[in-house]
């Protein structure tokens, strides 16, 4: 598909978000003005390893932009179809995605790698935090969360180069978050018991310790599956959802089998239910925080079915959902997707009441 934009305004107003959004396509390869355009389309996916997010950096995809056709946005957003426009497209809600990106520099400080013994059963355990490069302790900050995927630990989100590890750190320095890295678990968590508990205690832990103004937990493959699950589990504890290329569905999913079984203390049928309320799809009820997903096509390792018809639940009841779908997309995020993903979802929790 090829997308056409002569320009991309917020309604009624005009604002830095306007000019921030316009130079960060340009720099995405896409003309701004007159006839514009460029390809929503991703490279076919060469699947590589066993567990393409424990393998190194993403494959690159050139002027990736959630086509309006793929992304599942709500009422403000226009949505176009066809090969070729020439007109304005006014979408309050990509602009929103891309409003921040790239607009200022901004960094986080250096990794600090905690150790805490676990209340769930004495073990010691670690995650990593980054704060702002310019902290102040006596301001609230948002907390992000960010989950490693399959075969990784907690640095994988804070020294991969991979595209959507790269998209998470620069989200978190662009706006002033706390940024927290943790094991849960490590290789093979897939938010089991032990690592959901962990996950809870580092939260009270961080709220205690700094001024916490809001909590996004994100993650990758096993990590998206993690954010969407430790949502279901413990809504009263997310604002918002951040998952890349996982599954919502752990009844229905059947990869790594081995290693789920060993984190739920049991198979699906001698643990059932610890399968089930780590399945967000069949509690959209509890999903009331806006939700991010991104999905490939022809991802095997991670159908993307069930976060499919997640996003399609939450649509229903209309909840701020954003789903990112390349049909021809594999098991990974590109950087201007898995941006997008967190501005979509970020700036909505930081400009809501507080519930």
């Amino acid at each position: 598909m090829r997308i056409a934009v002569a320009s991309i305004s917020a309604p009624g107003r005009l604002n830095p978000t306007g000019f921030a959004s316009l130079r960060y396509a340009r720099e995405q390869g896409f003309r701004v003005g007159g006839r514009v355009s460029g390809t929503g389309r991703s490279k076919p996916h060469t699947p590589r390893g066993p567990d393409h997010w424990n393998s190194g950096r993403s494959e690159p995809v050139q002027n990736s932009l959630p086509s309006c056709e793929s992304a599942c946005l709500p009422e403000e957003c226009l949505k176009l179809r066809g090969r070729h426009f020439r007109t304005t497209l006014v979408c309050t809600s990509l602009i929103s995605c891309l409003a921040t990106i790239r607009s200022f520099s901004a960094e986080l400080g250096a990794p600090q790698d905690v150790v805490f013994r676990a209340r769930h059963d004495g073990s010691e355990q670690r995650y990593v935090i980054q704060l702002p490069a310019d902290f102040n302790a006596e301001q609230p900050h948002p907390l992000l969360v960010a989950l490693h995927g399959h075969g990784s630990d907690r640095w994988q989100f804070v020294r991969n180069p991979r595209d959507e590890c790269r998209a998470a750190r620069e989200a978190a320095a662009r706006h002033r978050c706390i940024y927290v890295s943790p094991d849960y678990r490590a290789t093979t968590s897939w938010m089991g018991p032990a690592a959901t508990a962990d996950l809870v205690q580092i939260l009270d832990e961080l709220k205690r310790r700094h001024r916490v103004s809001r909590v996004i937990i994100s993650g990758g493959s096993m990590g998206g599956t993690s954010a969407l699950a430790f949502a279901a589990l413990h809504p009263e504890l997310v604002d918002g959802v951040v998952s890349l290329n996982g599954t919502a569905n752990m009844v229905e999913y059947g990869g790594f089998a081995e290693a789920i079984t060993a984190a739920y203390a049991g198979t699906k049928s001698e643990n059932p239910e610890v399968y089930r309320e780590r399945s967000a799809e069949l509690f959209p009820e509890r999903l009331t925080m806006p939700i991010a997903i991104t999905t490939g096509g022809q991802d095997t390792l991670v159908p993307p079915a069930s976060c499919l018809r997640l996003a399609e639940l939450l649509k229903a009841r209309e909840r701020p959902v954003l789903i990112i779908h390349r049909p021809e997309g594999g098991h990974s995020t590109n950087l201007a997707d898995a941006a997008a993903a967190l501005e979509y979802v970020i700036d909505r929790v930081l400009h809501a009441a507080p519930r």
